[in-house]
């Protein structure tokens, strides 16, 4: 079941800031071409905004944001792609279950069930954090489905130097949840996100203020933080699912590893290179993790090169 309103009410709650003088990203709305669907579809409610035409392209956000990142993203492909841009399960104003799916098998089935309501067959994939583990998911389980991919600054469970990365003492909020933690959060979620938001970023600066209010009213949202702890916990599974997927096959669509400058980097192409047979490098300049914060700009205009480039 589809639920059409404008995006700009469903964003009414949440403050909207243009972009400052000096081209730092601030969190704005969508254009008015983009709507907002509510879709249901695998069990949840999968928020969804829309617009632009011509080949579709998805979207996937990861964890610490929610769609709303890839605003100068999306603003530039609707001018000749039909742009889909999902909140995740469990984050955003998608539903929150309680219990159960969120490990990113499942989610790969949230985005074939939106797509499948948007009467969508082909599509290209750009995925920034956990986005990058849902798509892969996606892309492993309908490869016909995905023309190219792009991956951004972030690895895949069980996938190459999984292990090796998971001994990064930065990484410790991997194992960070459940109950306990969810109360020590609870109120103080601003001080637990300001934390990924200074360490993952080359400059802390360029996430600005106003982004971190917009989502820290997000993630203070009824079962968001749940959601956000459990998108973690579901890893090892992840790890198994990811696994069994490389065993299939490498995917063979061609695919941008992309990854921060001062991040991930050329890392992104290492390890999609035992997922993958048709690997392009990319690094985004002065940038951490926060690539569409940090450098939106360059971000936006080395991924349309890439879907722009002929087969």
């Amino acid at each position: 079941m589809l639920k059409f309103v404008p995006v700009a009410l469903a964003t009414l709650f949440l403050t909207a800031f243009a972009w400052s003088s000096t081209g730092q990203a601030q969190v704005k709305p969508f254009p008015p071409e983009f709507k907002t669907q509510d879709i249901a579809t695998n069990g949840v409610t999968i928020h969804v905004r829309v617009g632009g035409k011509g080949p579709a392209v998805v979207l996937l956000h990861g964890y610490g944001e929610t769609g709303d990142m890839w605003e100068p993203m999306a603003a530039d492909l609707a001018k000749d792609h039909t742009v889909i841009v999902p909140d995740l399960r469990g984050l955003g104003l998608s539903s929150k279950p309680v219990s159960g799916g969120y490990d990113k098998k499942t989610q790969g089935q949230d985005v074939a069930g939106v797509l499948d309501a948007l009467k969508i067959t082909k599509v290209d994939l750009v995925t920034h954090d956990i986005g990058n583990m849902v798509g892969y998911a996606f892309a492993a389980e309908h490869r016909d489905r995905v023309r190219r991919f792009v991956l951004i600054d972030a690895p895949l469970p069980g996938v190459g130097p999984w292990e090796e990365i998971l001994k990064n003492p930065l990484l410790w909020h991997f194992r960070f949840g459940g109950p306990d933690m969810e109360r020590l959060v609870a109120g103080r979620e601003r001080i637990y996100l300001d934390r990924f938001w200074n360490e993952f970023s080359a400059n802390p600066a360029r996430f600005t203020e106003a982004s971190r209010q917009h989502y820290a009213k997000l993630y203070a949202l009824p079962g968001a933080m749940h959601g956000g702890f459990s998108q973690f916990a579901a890893f090892d599974q992840d790890a198994i699912d990811n696994k069994a997927f490389v065993a299939e096959g490498k995917l063979t669509m061609p695919v941008l590893a992309l990854g921060g400058e001062k991040s991930f980097g050329p890392m992104m192409a290492t390890v999609m290179r035992f997922a993958a047979t048709d690997v392009t490098e990319g690094v985004v300049p002065d940038s951490g993790h926060w690539i569409m914060e940090e450098n939106p700009a360059a971000t936006v205009k080395i991924v349309r090169a890439f879907l722009d480039a002929k087969p």
